[in-house]
């Protein structure tokens, strides 16, 4: 699914070859600034390649629409954007920026209880600590159905037990709907537990 030939980016990656496949669980591990969340940002075209090309279903992510390929291809960002406005407001507004039709309260609740999130639809997002915000973005971007999710350390903020239910819970969801999960995580336990496949990166290269 996802070609690197070449691929580097200033002086924080150096991918000679890596493939990532589809419909499978990848995990994504290393230190701290080894070019983890760079890698992911250079999958949506968020950032571009300094060098080399990333070939995504055969074709030159260079090549495609910027727009078209995040529609696809979705981030999570480590700190996730919560907007103004209540919790049902932030999970409709990733079906709005990627034009697809809203969405009724039962499926809401239910994605809302998929990431753990025991808060009423009309309740203000402000509020919400920094863990349940990161669950609702997450909630925000399974209603999306990309193709591919990429996340960058979903459960950082949360605690273990919670973080594993989520996870496992996710897992199952990725695997039942044939998509694709591409994960940062600060967990080789996680990694180990549920990925199909794992990428560590030192020092801006990948480890064999």
């Amino acid at each position: 699914m996802f070609q690197l030939e070449g691929v580097k980016y200033k002086n924080i990656l150096d991918i000679k070859q890596l493939s990532i496949p589809a419909n499978k669980i990848t995990c994504i591990v290393g230190e701290s600034g080894s070019g983890k969340t760079t890698l992911l940002k250079l999958l949506n075209k968020m950032i571009s390649c300094s060098e080399g090309e990333i070939f995504y279903n055969n074709d030159a992510i260079s090549t495609i629409n910027s727009i078209e390929l995040r529609r696809k291809v979705v981030m999570l960002p480590q700190v996730p954007a919560v907007f103004p406005g209540t919790v049902k407001e932030n999970l409709l507004i990733g079906l709005k920026f990627s034009e697809k039709p809203a969405v009724n309260d039962e499926k809401l609740s239910a994605v809302l209880n998929m990431v753990q999130l025991n808060k009423p639809l009309d309740e203000d997002a402000d509020k919400l600590s920094g863990g349940e915000k990161q669950r609702l973005a997450l909630g925000r971007v399974i209603l999306m159905d990309p193709e591919i999710f990429l996340l960058d350390e979903p459960s950082s903020a949360l605690d273990e037990d919670t973080e594993q239910n989520i996870i496992e819970k996710l897992v199952h969801y990725i695997k039942e709907t044939n998509k694709t999960l591409i994960m940062v995580t600060h967990s080789k336990k996680i990694a180990r537990a549920y990925a199909d496949n794992i990428i560590e990166i030192k020092n801006g290269r990948v480890l064999n």
